[in-house]
């Protein structure tokens, strides 16, 4: 997959290549299994994390990983828990440097995150469940987030 990407470095065009995608990790646990039910009705209390991990390969590849875990619980007992760690590797050409950092951290998990959410509803659902079906995630926003918390506050 070739996107083209806006903003390219000396009038070369920019690209973005998916080089390769994967389950780097995946767990998924009922620990009430069989005995898991609910009355009709209601619906388990779900906690959703998503993490975006990055790491160069080299000057112009990069892996990014996107971690996604939930737990879903009824009356303060755990019904399922789930973990993906889904990697891609992608090529990224004629980028400004200033651009890259935002381009691996949000693009990049973008395209990732229709599969992994694939995964995931698949997954829950194999283990007995309705398929947990992720709301799409803003990675601008957690990227934004990130930075946030990585940049020193200033004392007023």
């Amino acid at each position: 997959m070739n996107t083209p990407v806006e903003g390219a470095a000396d009038g070369k065009s920019a690209s973005l290549n998916v080089l390769a995608q994967y389950i780097k990790d995946l767990s998924f646990e009922s620990p009430l299994a069989p005995n898991f039910g609910m009355p009709q009705g209601q619906g388990p209390a779900l906690n959703v994390q998503i993490n975006v991990n990055a790491k160069p390969m080299s000057e112009t590849d990069f892996a990014v990983e996107l971690t996604i875990t939930s737990k879903a619980e009824f009356e303060k007992k755990v019904l399922f828990a789930i973990e993906l760690i889904y990697g891609g590797v992608f090529r990224i050409q004629n980028v400004p440097s200033e651009s890259m950092h935002p381009l691996v951290l949000i693009e990049c998990p973008r395209l990732l995150f229709p599969f992994a959410r694939q995964i995931i509803a698949d997954t829950v659902r194999d283990g007995g469940f309705p398929p947990l079906m992720l709301d799409p995630v803003d990675f601008a926003a957690l990227y934004r987030q990130r930075v946030a918390q990585q940049t020193p506050q200033q004392p007023n």
